[in-house]
């Protein structure tokens, strides 16, 4: 994966954070000498948890460039409106551009439309992990067919 840039990847609708350095001493934030309240800590535990989530359900990307390890999740920042919008003109510009047929089996609008999934399961998972892993099955249930009938046509033309 050394060929990814430390700028964020436009070739994917999967929103990402910026990119960030690993190294091997990571500074993880700890609490301060003030006391945190409850709500706060729940709060942050819920953080923690949907970023686990994430990650599990979309992976880092990890590179090494010029000797140095680089790390950049998903993003957890919520959706808007707006965001729901730009994905959808994101999906058609891209189709477009990519000339991916409207009918028949065509890989580049299923790697576009899988990108977009990923995207919705990425912005439901924020707002309700249950959701997001419900999507998620869902997911892993539509790969699994479409890889079923990939496995019975293959098989059916080599008779």
């Amino acid at each position: 994966m050394a060929t990814e840039r430390i700028i964020p990847s436009p070739n994917t609708l999967v929103k990402y954070d910026n990119p960030v350095l690993v190294s091997k001493h990571e500074a993880k934030p700890g609490p301060s000498g003030e006391d945190v309240g409850r709500r706060s800590t729940l709060t942050a535990d819920v953080k923690r948890e949907t970023e686990e989530i994430l990650n599990t359900i979309l992976p880092p990307k990890e590179w090494e460039e010029e000797g140095q390890m680089w790390r950049q999740a998903v993003s957890t920042t919520p959706a808007t409106r707006l965001d729901v919008v730009n994905l959808q003109e994101q999906l058609d510009m891209r189709l477009q551009q990519r000339q991916a047929r409207e009918t028949g089996i065509c890989p580049v609008r299923r790697e576009l439309y899988t990108q977009c999934f990923d995207e919705i399961i990425r912005q439901v998972t924020i707002n309700c992990a249950e959701r997001g892993l419900l999507l998620l099955r869902v997911r892993d249930e539509m790969r699994m067919t479409i890889e079923a009938y990939q496995a019975l046509y293959c098989s059916s033309v080599a008779f």
